[in-house]
């Protein structure tokens, strides 16, 4: 497929506009699992991802508790270098291999990025990560400046190629780009979860720095077969038993919010899964969407959201049963004419 691309910030990533995410791949045994996965499936569903013109893979250390980046490794060793995707993998959280169950610690202190990005090398077997990313803020007292300043060092040595940030809001955005330009911001994103419209993302598009949203189907709540008897029959270490988001009365809404896609989804001759990225990737400053996939027939079911093109009265539909439903939180509608605030160059000047 011809998928659409867009420059990731000011970088020279130039990535399609739906990249493939890796959690699930990670496999089951741990406090964040989706469930129990099988390793060739995963291989056969990143070879899918390839096919179909996706060219980058999103992972993170602590997916699988470093299975998710061996599993990344061995498919990218299956390929010559012209066929590789970009990776993108994160640090910053730190688990306990004794117990498994046991949420990991955020942690950003230097020696510990430091540590994480040789670990993430070796798994991945490569020489340089592609674009590295703080999974979440440091939780353990350690001041962001001194961590994004390790960030900035990996970066001279070769390390990495670029640099960028999850889970970031504005003020701790703001005290990283004098160090170092932050390439990218990761955040949470969906028609569920908008909060980051309002602020994260008009500062990502004054300062030249990608966006690339997570979750944008809600971890599966906006799809088409999804309901409340499949969180029952989920997996005992399927972490969205335990989700918010997957509790009533916030899953009843979430669905009627699912269902009221349906008719655009008929109308374009798509899918409510696709509907649901689409949108995120309508609005401004938004680069692209990382979407999951355990299997090549998942990505099927949503790779179309690269070139579905949502008119005003879709987009208008969709607003007006946010506000029906009561799903989520922030913004209700993207727009197209809305002009982006200027690029702060001052900023990249200490960079």
């Amino acid at each position: 497929m011809n998928l659409p691309k867009r420059n990731l910030g000011s970088s020279s990533f130039e990535i399609t506009t739906v990249g493939l995410g890796t959690w699930a791949i990670g496999g089951g045994d741990w406090a964040f699992s989706w469930g129990p996965q099988d390793d060739a499936q995963s291989l056969k569903t990143m070879h899918h991802a390839i096919e179909l013109g996706i060219n980058w893979f999103d992972t993170a250390a602590v997916y699988g508790l470093g299975h998710s980046e061996e599993v990344v490794g061995k498919f990218l060793h299956e390929l010559s270098p012209s066929e590789r995707p970009l990776v993108f993998t994160k640090c910053g959280v730190v688990w306990d291999d004794a117990n498994r169950m046991v949420p990991g610690k955020r942690i950003l202190a230097p020696e510990s990025i430091r540590r994480e990005c040789e670990a993430s090398l070796r798994r991945l077997g490569v020489e340089r990560i592609d674009l590295y990313q703080f999974h979440w803020p440091d939780e353990a007292g350690t001041p962001i400046e001194g961590s994004w300043a390790t960030m900035s060092e990996l970066i001279s040595e070769g390390k990495v190629r670029v640099g960028g940030v999850c889970n970031f809001n504005v003020a701790l955005l703001e005290r990283c780009e004098p160090i170092h330009h932050v390439a990218s911001l990761q955040p949470p994103f969906s028609l569920i979860r908008r909060e980051v419209t309002a602020k994260e993302i008009p500062w990502c598009a004054q300062h030249e720095t990608g966006v690339i949203c997570y979750s944008p189907m809600q971890s599966g709540l906006l799809t088409e077969s999804f309901s409340a008897e499949r969180v029952a029959k989920m997996s005992k270490d399927d972490w969205r038993r335990r989700g918010e988001e997957f509790q009533q009365p916030k899953l009843g809404k979430n669905l009627s919010l699912r269902d009221a896609l349906r008719p655009i989804a008929q109308r374009h001759h798509t899918s409510v899964s696709e509907v649901a990225v689409a949108w995120t990737i309508e609005w401004p400053g938004v680069t692209g969407a990382i979407v999951g996939a355990r299997s090549p027939e998942q990505i099927d079911g949503w790779i179309r959201a690269a070139t579905l093109q949502l008119t005003s009265a879709d987009l208008d539909e969709i607003a007006a049963a946010l506000e029906r439903t009561g799903a989520g939180a922030g913004p209700t509608r993207p727009s197209a004419s809305a002009p982006q605030s200027a690029p702060d160059t001052s900023r990249r000047a200490k960079a």
